[in-house]
């Protein structure tokens, strides 16, 4: 890591099955679309989330063969106000594999984790 890059924070919603097992220590890892250019020495803020049962937290939902906007309001889910703080050790971007091109598995350490309201 070189000291020109400023180490950037990043929040983020993570489901309750995989919060669990980060706040654990069980996950050590987390696979994301790199839209946010993850590097080494980010934080990143995972808030654990429970989607709407309709849309899963994407927004969209079958309807008539296509996909149309779900009439739950956003976030579509709910924040539980659980969130974990985790450091990024390492990035393994995508492209080759496995991974798919975008896509990143980045290796974290639990920092910590508390209750936000």
């Amino acid at each position: 890591m070189t000291d020109e890059y400023p180490n950037k924070t990043h929040e983020l919603k993570v489901w309750s099955e995989f919060y669990d097992k980060i706040a654990s220590k069980l996950k050590q890892f987390e696979i994301r679309k790199n839209d946010r250019d993850f590097k080494v020495g980010d934080t990143l803020i995972l808030r654990e989330f429970i989607p709407c049962c309709e849309c899963d937290g994407s927004g969209k939902v079958w309807d008539a063969g296509d996909k149309a906007d779900c009439s739950c309001p956003k976030p579509h889910g709910n924040y539980t106000g659980n969130r974990a703080d985790v450091s990024v050790d390492y990035v393994l971007h995508g492209g080759k594999f496995g991974i798919g091109a975008g896509y990143c598995v980045m290796s974290i350490t639990l920092i910590g984790t508390r209750k936000v309201y």
